[in-house]
């Protein structure tokens, strides 16, 4: 496929899906266009999903203004004379070549809460309110000491969705809070703006929240557990730890984010029907308080990603991981053991040597040599019998990998 896609997916009926270009695509094997769709001022970003129903589920950014981010509550000082990105999760109904019909939205901007500014729209106690998004939180944070994302400030940084159609509920990965985030899709459109309704009866709410407890006044420094995470997704029926959550923990280099080296950690969420177990205790923290499996190497400095990056667990227990700056998949077992791996075939863009064999140094920062443009943002590992498979031609066209010495 020639498309420069970010997190295609591979469907069903063999076709590729991506975001390319303010769009959204379905591409062909032969390359033809077979939808496309544009939101009009609202852009897709970094993932998408077809949900059971044929429909799909995206994430999309639009802007907001200085002036609408202060009236909700954003201390002007943090805010910047381009304004803020907000993040939206949209499912729409494709009408073939290129059209779609909106059936369900959500906005973050209708969750918040802020203690800054009492004449101003959302204020509220945020400890007292751990379902809704602190404005001012990340902000705070981070843009006073490092202005990441230029000019538009990239608040959330939303990067990934999953769906889990047993609950009718959505995940997202909010990567500058370094928390994971799950809300209800059964709501109508007008319940999903609000904070009542749909199957948990929390409207648009988040019906939980897990990874960095300061996010909602719940924690310290010691308290957090996630650090600008990436890829959560339930994991799905008949594979080892179905229900519980995998998410690749990226770690950054950025005050209030920092962790000198990446991991991969799966929990167990508190579920309570179609809710969560609410913050209970002292602590009014979301469980678990600790993961239930977590992968890091020996030394775990040894694997480091600050972006992008994934993991899936196999059928037969194992898990794939993605480090992204590597441009390296591989397979570990239960216990941590590397038992397989394939490194993305490296195109350097400058003077220096080029890559031969394994190991090559994992930590990326610095980079020897050249920069070495085989990052991969994200992977996944087809069955033999997957239906979009038996659609493609994959009879072998000869080697992709090509190596040389200096």
């Amino acid at each position: 496929w020639n498309k420069h896609f970010r997190n295609a997916k591979l469907l069903e009926n063999g076709n590729l899906m991506g975001a390319e270009g303010g769009k959204i695509w379905e591409v062909a094997p032969d390359g033809s266009v077979v939808w496309q769709w544009e939101y009009e001022g609202r852009r897709p970003h970094h993932d998408h999903l077809q949900l059971p129903n044929g429909n799909v589920l995206l994430l999309l950014r639009e802007f907001k203004s200085p002036a609408e981010a202060v009236a909700a509550g954003a201390n002007p000082d943090f805010v910047s004379a381009d304004g803020l990105w907000n993040e939206l999760l949209v499912e729409v109904r494709p009408i073939h070549p290129d059209g779609g019909e909106v059936v369900w939205e959500w906005s973050a901007w209708d969750h918040l809460i802020q203690d800054y500014d009492p004449g101003q729209a959302n204020y509220g106690t945020v400890a007292e309110h751990p379902e809704l998004i602190d404005l001012n939180f990340i902000l705070r944070q981070i843009f006073t000491t490092e202005r990441r994302y230029g000019r538009q400030y990239d608040w959330l940084h939303a990067n990934a969705i999953d769906y889990n159609p047993a609950l009718d509920q959505i995940m997202l990965s909010a990567c500058n809070f370094s928390e994971v985030w799950i809300i209800d899709h059964s709501t109508t459109p007008a319940e999903a703006a609000g904070h009542s309704g749909g199957k948990a009866g929390r409207g648009g709410d988040l019906l939980y929240r897990w990874g960095n407890p300061i996010a909602y006044r719940a924690g310290t420094a010691a308290d957090q557990q996630l650090f600008w995470p990436h890829n959560p997704h339930w994991i799905p029926q008949g594979r080892p730890g179905a229900g519980n959550i995998l998410v690749f923990n990226n770690g950054d280099e950025f005050e209030g984010l920092y962790r000198d080296y990446s991991s991969v950690v799966e929990i167990a969420p508190p579920l309570d029907g179609h809710g969560y177990r609410p913050p209970a205790g002292a602590a009014r923290r979301y469980g678990p308080a600790k993961p239930t499996w977590e992968y890091a190497a020996a030394p775990r400095t040894d694997f480091l990603s600050y972006r992008g990056g994934g993991a899936q667990r196999l059928p037969n227990g194992n898990t794939l991981v993605v480090h992204a700056e590597r441009g390296t998949i591989f397979e570990v077992t239960p216990a941590g053991e590397r038992v397989w791996a394939y490194v993305n075939p490296r195109v350097p863009t400058g003077d220096g040597p080029l890559y031969q064999g394994d190991p090559m140094p994992v930590n990326p920062r610095p980079i020897p040599g050249p920069y070495w443009e085989n990052r991969l943002s994200r992977a996944l590992r087809y069955p033999p019998d997957y239906p979009g498979l038996q659609k493609l031609d994959l009879t072998p066209k000869g080697a992709i990998e090509r190596y040389r010495t200096p």
